[in-house]
């Protein structure tokens, strides 16, 4: 979906395809057969904005052959799709029956990742729409905090300045600017969009900058217009957003709370829980881990790194972060220019939820995504946006 900024620039809006498992190309197809391409048409439009995500072992067929590439390209017009901004954080194993931290491998200090990411530049470079010169790739910030000392936090920047490099020589060769965004996480080395700005200006080089995702900088508490104030204020880049609304738990030492959050404590993600304190933020690794005993303080609010449905916050006692999506989004795209232009809704949970709130198969499933994508498209027209066919 794409929309004019009163400025006259163009803004993407797209939702994330890893909400769709897939591990090689074939799959990869299916997908926009049997969820893309129906959401587009709830929606009635004509056009539809896609997040691609690309496992290693796809992004390698699409990278090693050109015809498939042309073939992935041409099955997107097809169907009535465009890809501006891929999703880099996965590497591989997304809809795996337990991911947790396995999401964080490789990391920034390993080779793997830094050839993964090339391979998707060079693959999203083929995939921009005709008229269409800019491209995204969010990718994950750095490393897991356990997984980093000093000198493999030197590699990580050794290794983000060769892919901004490689990037240049593709701009070169191709006239498509892609750029790479690391997407700061709660328990990561860069947990936060303040953490990033150390890294991203030692790197210094406009081709990497941020992804801000909305529900990561709500778990972690950041007051939005701080984030984004200091960001501008340090030059980093917002190279992308991912929409996002993470579970907010007002009053976690009441028992009805607990019993409510634990509906969402579940196998397959990490859902790292976050509470700010008078000493700080504090935290654990996930929520099942915060709801025993006394691991985490519960005189103050609890947030967790679940991604819930945009258009349909937990029934009480829990509620969502969607006031922070909103602020974000006003900063982002509310002013007299577009801090970014590349945003995508990032639902990736919708079977991890509860049983109760799960959908039933791929239309439910297409119907709560187009009901997302219409919340953010009213949101983004209420700040003065203009919906483009």
């Amino acid at each position: 979906m794409r929309f004019r900024h009163p400025d006259g620039s163009t803004v993407h809006l797209a939702y994330c395809t890893n909400v769709h498992p897939a591990e090689t190309l074939d799959g990869v197809l299916a997908q926009l057969r049997d969820h893309c391409e129906p959401v587009r048409r709830r929606l009635g439009r004509d056009r539809l904005g896609i997040g691609l995500w690309l496992a290693k072992d796809a992004a390698h067929a699409l990278v090693t052959d050109p015809s498939a590439l042309r073939g992935l390209r041409c099955e997107l017009d097809r169907r009535g799709l465009e890809v501006v901004t891929l999703n880099g954080f996965p590497y591989e194993g997304f809809g795996a029956e337990e991911v947790k931290y396995r999401v964080y491998t490789p990391d920034w200090a390993d080779p793997e990742r830094l050839e993964h990411t090339t391979s998707l530049a060079r693959v999203l470079a083929g995939l921009l729409p005709d008229d269409v010169t800019d491209g995204s790739i969010s990718t994950l910030p750095l490393a897991w905090r356990t997984a980093c000392d000093e000198r493999r936090a030197q590699t990580a920047r050794t290794a983000l300045r060769t892919l901004a490099e490689r990037l240049d020589a593709l701009q070169e060769l191709t006239g498509r600017s892609i750029r790479v965004a690391l997407e700061p996480e709660p328990g990561c080395v860069v947990e936060t969009t303040r953490d990033a700005i150390a890294p991203l200006t030692a790197i210094a080089h406009d081709r990497v900058g941020i992804c801000v995702d909305t529900c990561h900088l709500a778990t972690s508490f950041e007051d939005p217009h701080t984030a984004l104030h200091d960001l501008t204020r340090a030059g980093v880049p917002v190279v992308k957003s991912q929409l996002s609304a993470a579970l907010h738990a007002e009053q976690p030492h009441l028992p009805e709370v607990r019993e409510a959050l634990a509906a969402f404590a579940e196998p397959r993600f990490l859902h790292q829980t976050r509470t700010s304190t008078a000493a700080g933020l504090r935290g654990t690794d996930d929520l099942d881990e915060a709801l025993s005993g006394d691991a985490l303080p519960d005189a103050g609010p609890w947030r967790a790194h679940f991604h819930v449905p945009l258009h349909a916050a937990p029934a009480a006692p829990l509620t969502s972060t969607l006031p922070v999506l909103k602020s974000v989004l006003t900063r982002l795209v509310g002013g007299p220019h577009p801090l970014t232009r590349h945003l995508e809704v990032e639902t990736y949970t919708w079977q991890a939820l509860p049983l109760e709130l799960r959908p039933r198969g791929r239309t439910q499933l297409a119907d709560g995504i187009a009901a997302e994508l219409t919340l953010a498209r009213d949101l983004l027209t209420d700040l003065g946006l203009k919906e483009l066919p």
